[in-house]
């Protein structure tokens, strides 16, 4: 196992990276052809968590060797997640493809679908519990091209860390779960790591614990260094829960938030970026990717004798959605001058901070080109010279192009589909924040899923001037009354996109208490049964005619886990059937009326509570 001595890591923290244009142009002779790939994707980190995104008020969080990466490379201001939530985001950058398409818009699915409590207007559609078997991986698409594949920390494709398909069943050659330093403490404000090497979480002369997560990134690279590699390095933080196992990492930011230590309540209420034990998080993960990098720099690459691993390496730093302001009680930091945080499609949920480098990328460069996670697919087949799959749909764009000419010229990145500059990006979130978004260059429109009779409401904002210029990236000001027609444009466009992609959209939940329109015209299930290998179900209606029905089923009901599909059923003027699927252990049926209301039969109860659904549906015999 590779482990950085601590006086070489203390040396070399010192020493500026050779990314980018550092390396001369007469050092290329003998370079090899297939450079490596270091994907960095952290967890929820926010795109003002970064030193080097600074706007407005100064944070005071330190990473400096993230903004040293980006001093090396490309920041893009304006980069997104594919998604507001993790498990989304992150099946789209292993895929190349939009949440949508893969039918994975949050983070818990394949159950169905079901009002979230009690009081629910409305309910989430159904969508997949993890990325489907047949989906071609970027890990997958390198090994096609000799790569060694490797994947490190956290996965989260599926409900679980055990759900199939796992990294190993989609491309990669080593994989290795873990938590980290990050594994939840007893008590965050006691039992920090200790200097003593038989502490698990030992802390490095630097005053960081020890992280298997990093350690396993590294020996990978180290173990696989005399092929081409690619790393998906994954890390815990800087998710829940919000705590540090560095005592003296907490005490330093206490200092410098002006607190005394220790506070005598745990609940952390300070308002913006004052949550000390967050910003020792924040500094940690800057630790690790320093680490990450500085192997990649003192490593002599065997392919190039000579040179260092860095000088034929390609890095991109990126979060798998925006920051989480608050979690229960506690204020955790503060995305402003970003409207919300995690969960929410408004700015503060989908923009994060995206830096490339790389031995073809000019260094100390910012952008302002729209990018996303869902591009790192192509670009990253571009730069290792890997072919695309025969008649794969890749819904990102190559930014190789982009990141070798100009990483400020918009008009070097050309939608997959149209093959003209990409001037837009669209989100969809009907499982969470009930929100879908379209960005068309300056301008955002936010659609709102709201139980009423236009079902929708529009938000309308001008994010820039002329692409760069900011205007109103608070999504403050409200143009949808001032601008009507390009408001209603906007959402044209929109559903017109989704609809392409066969989008879900949330239905009306018939069971509310709240008074809803239509809710008196909702067909009422009148019997049910089965005649030979169909199933039926025969419904009254009372003034709203059913236009889609569902049998949602499972084949490993009754375990938790379980995974739910679903399968359009025949419809008449009051009856429903289908032919059930092979090896279906329960099912129930959905029906959908006029006014958009979902009938489910029988009741499964409320996705915060449920957790193994076969227990409310129909067992089969």
């Amino acid at each position: 196992m590779y482990k950085i001595p601590l006086f070489s890591l203390l040396f070399y923290l010192n020493l500026p990276a050779a990314c980018g244009n550092s390396v001369p142009v007469e050092s290329d002779k003998g370079r090899p052809e297939k450079p490596n790939v270091l994907l960095i994707l952290t967890d929820d980190l926010g795109w003002q968590d970064v030193k080097c995104y600074d706007v407005d008020q100064p944070s005071p969080f330190e990473t400096p060797n993230i903004d040293k990466l980006a001093k090396d490379g490309v920041l893009f201001w304006q980069g997104y997640s594919p998604a507001t939530v993790c498990s989304p985001s992150r099946g789209s950058i292993l895929s190349g493809k939009h949440p949508v398409r893969l039918e994975r818009t949050s983070v818990r699915g394949g159950h169905p679908p079901l009002p979230f409590n009690y009081g629910s207007s409305l309910i989430s559609p159904w969508m997949r519990g993890a990325l489907d078997i047949s989906e071609v991986t970027i890990a997958e698409s390198l090994k096609t091209n000799g790569y060694k594949t490797g994947h490190s920390g956290k996965w989260h494709v599926g409900i679980a860390v055990t759900d199939y398909p796992e990294p190993k069943d989609q491309g990669f050659d080593f994989s290795k779960h873990g938590f980290g330093s990050h594994k939840r403490m007893t008590d965050r404000t006691k039992g920090f790591a200790t200097t003593d090497p038989s502490d698990p979480f030992y802390l490095d002369e630097a005053g960081f614990p020890f992280d298997d997560i990093t350690q396993d990134g590294i020996d990978f690279m180290d173990e696989n260094k005399k092929d081409p590699f690619f790393l998906f390095y994954c890390s815990r933080l800087v998710h829940t829960p919000i705590h540090t196992r560095s005592e003296a990492l907490l005490r330093k930011y206490y200092e410098k938030l002006g607190i005394e230590y220790p506070r005598e309540s745990d609940v952390w209420d300070e308002e913006g970026q004052r949550n000390a034990y967050y910003a020792a998080m924040i500094e940690t993960i800057d630790h690790y990717t320093g680490l990450l990098i500085k192997y990649l720099e003192q490593t002599e690459d065997p392919r190039w004798p000579g040179h260092m691993l860095i000088e034929n390496t390609y890095i991109v730093f990126t979060s798998d959605n925006g920051g989480m302001e608050k979690h229960t009680k506690e204020i955790i930091t503060d995305n402003y001058p970003l409207d919300k945080g995690k969960i929410n499609a408004k700015e503060g949920g989908t923009r994060v901070p995206f830096i490339v480098a790389g031995p073809t990328i000019s260094s100390n460069i910012e952008s302002n080109v729209m990018v996303n996670g869902l591009d790192l697919y192509p670009t990253i087949l571009s730069w290792t010279g890997t072919k695309k799959q025969d008649n794969q749909i890749l819904d990102g764009a190559d930014l190789s192009v982009l990141l070798d000419n100009d990483p400020t010229d918009s008009k070097l990145v050309l939608d997959p589909e149209t093959g003209e500059r990409r001037s837009s990006m669209m989100w969809h979130f009907p499982n969470s924040s009930m929100q879908s978004t379209l960005r068309i260059d300056d301008y955002k429109l936010v659609r709102e899923y709201v139980a009423t009779e236009e079902k929708t409401e529009l938000a309308l904002y001008q994010l820039y001037e002329n692409g760069s210029k900011r205007v109103d990236i608070e999504e403050a000001k409200n143009l949808a009354s001032q601008m009507p027609e390009k408001a209603k444009e906007m959402n044209r466009l929109l559903e017109e996109r989704l609809e392409k992609l066969n989008a879900r959209y949330p239905y009306l939940n018939p069971t509310s208490k709240a008074a809803l329109p239509n809710k008196a015209k909702v067909p009422t299930v009148v019997t049910h049964g089965v005649d030979g290998e169909n199933v039926w179900l025969e419904y009254k209606n009372n003034g709203a005619n059913v236009v889609k029905a569902e049998l949602i089923y499972t084949e490993n009901g009754g375990v938790p886990g379980e995974i739910w599909f679903p399968v359009t059923m025949n419809l008449t003027s009051d009856k429903v059937s289908v032919t059930l699927p092979k090896g279906t252990t329960h099912y129930v049926f959905n029906l959908v009326d006029e006014n958009n209301y979902l009938i489910g039969y029988p009741d499964a109860g409320y996705q915060k509570t449920t957790k193994v659904f076969a227990t409310k549906a129909i067992a089969v015999k």
